[in-house]
């Protein structure tokens, strides 16, 4: 397991700069993590936006984060299991934001039964990874704009997945754990060659990864079937931190004075479940250049977008 040196550890919110006059958007913000992350954003004076599925749950949690904070935020309709709204929603933002200090990967499922999205990739590889490949593809200069930073949402679970070049919608020997695993490292190795690539065009833009620990979500309820619905019961009132502590490696990787290019920051504590945040743990297998590059390469055949010139 690769360690990166440690120069962030037991951050909290209250180390947040000011953030008048800066904009975030994030994807999935209508609920657990996404929706805290965004709460404590806006009460450091951050414009927030939330691309979100669900008009009615967006509304519902936009009226939330103005009651606790005072700031009205903004709202962007997004299914990124459709590259077609991906593009509408980015269509939105662009008209709405000249410039993104925080573009927030945030929203994700975990282990559903095999499904296809609406443009033909297995559901979560295609929500997960790809829909946030292109989200992020077609906002990155506003990003740029701002020398802000991109933020993208990976998990423990990376270190269980493997990236399947050859069978990336898994018709072969599909399973949710499996799906899931695959989904959360592409997302790690995307944001750090996205960080790379950042690096080697002298981008002003810069690119974070963080993951929430074990935090209990929606994520557990809405995915998983059978004996995982069972167990995350359990396991989500036994175990599970509350989405306020989840969201804290999100908000210091969008907007912690701390928080360096490439960085992944989450929970150090027990198996990285919960705990102080800080610098946390990648698997050496996101570490790997030649298949990340490659990831990246099949991922912008695969959306039809080429973000960069080829390195």
């Amino acid at each position: 397991m690769a360690n990166q040196a440690q120069t962030v550890s037991n951050w909290t919110p209250d180390r947040l700069p000011s953030l008048e006059g800066r904009a975030y958007i994030i994807t999935g913000g209508n609920s657990g993590i996404g929706l805290e992350a965004a709460i404590m954003l806006a009460h450091a004076g951050g414009s927030v936006t939330l691309a979100c599925r669900n008009a009615e749950k967006a509304a519902t949690a936009a009226a939330r984060v103005a009651s606790e904070t005072g700031h009205e935020p903004g709202i962007v309709i997004l299914d990124l299991a459709s590259m077609a709204s991906i593009k509408r929603a980015a269509d939105d933002v662009r008209t709405r934001h000249e410039k993104i200090d925080g573009l927030i990967n945030n929203a994700g499922i975990m282990q559903t039964p095999q499904m296809k999205t609406e443009d033909g990739f297995e559901l979560q590889f295609g929500s997960n990874h790809l829909g946030h490949f292109l989200w992020t593809g077609l906002l990155l200069d506003r990003v740029e704009a701002a020398s802000g930073r991109v933020v993208t949402v990976s998990s423990i679970a990376h270190k269980f997945g493997q990236i399947y070049l050859d069978d990336l919608m898994l018709e072969n020997g599909y399973t949710p754990t499996k799906a899931y695993g695959q989904s959360k490292l592409a997302n790690l190795m995307f944001a750090l060659e996205l960080q790379r690539r950042l690096s080697a065009k002298g981008s002003p833009a810069q690119s974070m990864a963080c993951h929430p620990g074990y935090t209990d979500t929606a994520l557990q309820s809405t995915g998983p079937t059978g004996l995982w619905s069972f167990v995350y019961k359990f396991t989500n009132a036994l175990v599970a931190q509350p989405a306020e502590k989840g969201a804290i490696p999100t908000v210091l990787a969008a907007a912690g004075d701390e928080a360096r290019p490439g960085g992944y920051y989450g929970p150090t504590g027990w198996m990285d479940a919960g705990g102080p945040v800080g610098d946390a743990q990648i698997a050496g297998r996101a570490l790997k250049e030649d298949v990340a590059a490659e990831l990246w390469r099949r991922s912008e055949a695969l959306v039809g977008l080429r973000m960069f010139a080829e390195r």
